[in-house]
């Protein structure tokens, strides 16, 4: 891990002014709140903290995409979340001074602003409209953990894969119709931790979708050619 001196204070105020939480600073919070934070880049496949690390700060996506997960004992996982630019995470941990509950690495070479649970803290107390700010990402967070919960113990495997390859290629209520090609960069195992299912199991219905025209596999990356036809297979639950 190297610092993040390539990403300028000017880009990374506005990068950090883009973060939900402080979307309501006014320019001069904003400089502010850089010059208390660590800018840090990571390479893909880097460690940020572990479960069970002290949870001494939070974290800001500059640039890149965080993977958050929980390891079980036998060396499985299940992913929680894909951190893009934008949004923030380890807020837990900071909140309530417990230890770290999930890990976080980096999926992408990634530049993040790491910013001090006292400095964190000491900003809302003073931006007390910032609270609302976080209660509404954590509440979001939760119910998208129950959904992917529910998917994973009442859906078959190809409704909740095509749900999730849907919601991480950002396809929309209503962008199903539309002909632009969307793409997921996962390889298959990633995509099983997500959904609760092997790799073997995941490339089976990967293949046949591929055998359809309806996806386009490169390696690491998927490209989805039709997405009326993954919305029919997401759907399928609801018949």
């Amino acid at each position: 891990m190297d610092t993040g001196s390539k990403l300028t204070v000017d880009n990374a105020r506005q990068l950090i002014g883009a973060c939900v939480l402080f979307r309501e600073m006014n320019a001069d919070q904003r400089i502010a709140l850089v010059k208390s934070a660590q800018l840090r880049s990571f390479s893909a496949g880097d460690t940020i903290f572990l479960m069970g690390d002290p949870g001494d700060s939070m974290m800001a996506v500059l640039t890149g995409t965080i993977r958050i997960s929980a390891p079980s004992p036998d060396g499985k996982e299940i992913v929680l979340g894909m951190m893009q630019p934008g949004e923030f995470f380890g807020e837990l941990a900071l909140l309530d001074g417990m230890e770290r509950s999930a890990d976080a690495r980096a999926m992408t070479n990634s530049t993040l602003a790491i910013l001090n649970r006292r400095d964190v803290l000491r900003f809302l107390e003073q931006h007390p409209n910032a609270w609302s700010s976080m209660i509404e990402v954590l509440c979001e967070r939760l119910r998208r953990t129950t959904v992917q919960i529910t998917e994973v113990a009442l859906l078959e495997l190809p409704v909740r894969l095509a749900k999730a390859m849907l919601r991480l290629a950002g396809v929309v209520e209503g962008a199903a119709a539309k002909s632009a090609n969307y793409q997921v960069k996962l390889s298959q195992r990633e995509l099983g931790n997500i959904v609760g299912a092997t790799r073997e199991s995941v490339n089976k219905c990967m293949r046949e979708w591929q055998r359809s025209g309806a996806i386009r596999i490169d390696g690491n990356s998927i490209t989805i050619l039709d997405c009326v036809s993954l919305q029919t297979v997401a759907d399928a639950a609801e018949d």
